[in-house]
């Protein structure tokens, strides 16, 4: 089942998917999908959102629903990105990933990205504890 790419749908995934950073609302997801450059890949249960700019691309977020995960959706999404950066012009990208959030930064350096720089303290658990951001890399060319 592929989900809705309407904002109401995102943001319902999105929280499925998140706690550490937050979920993004409907009026986000809307905001960021009528920004120049953005673009989104959906698979069942999943999505990937970008932007490209010039020759630059950011990752926005990814979300796989809990009960979709460990099945190569993530892998894909990540590489659906890839492909639709590089055909929009990017030559690299980037994302930011919290630190403790092991299962991604697994897929991420599977998918040929690596730590570029780190924000301190950036993400606040529900519990109000700072996490880092670590800022990753991937070449498009």
């Amino acid at each position: 089942m592929k989900p809705e790419a309407g904002p109401q749908a995102l943001a319902a995934l999105h929280a499925r998917s998140f706690t550490t950073p937050r979920p993004w609302n409907a009026d986000e997801f809307a905001s960021l999908l009528s920004l120049p450059g953005s673009f989104l890949k959906v698979r069942p249960q999943a999505f990937v959102l970008g932007r490209a700019i010039a020759d630059e691309a950011e990752l926005l977020t990814l979300a796989v629903a809990p009960e979709a995960r460990r099945r190569g959706t993530g892998r894909a999404l990540v590489e659906d990105f890839a492909n639709e950066a590089r055909d929009r012009g990017a030559r690299s990208a980037f994302l930011e990933v919290a630190a403790d959030n092991a299962p991604a930064r697994a897929l991420y350096a599977a998918t040929g990205w690596e730590q570029a720089g780190a924000r301190r303290g950036y993400y606040t658990t529900p519990e109000g504890a700072k996490i880092d951001a670590l800022i990753l890399r991937r070449p498009l060319t």
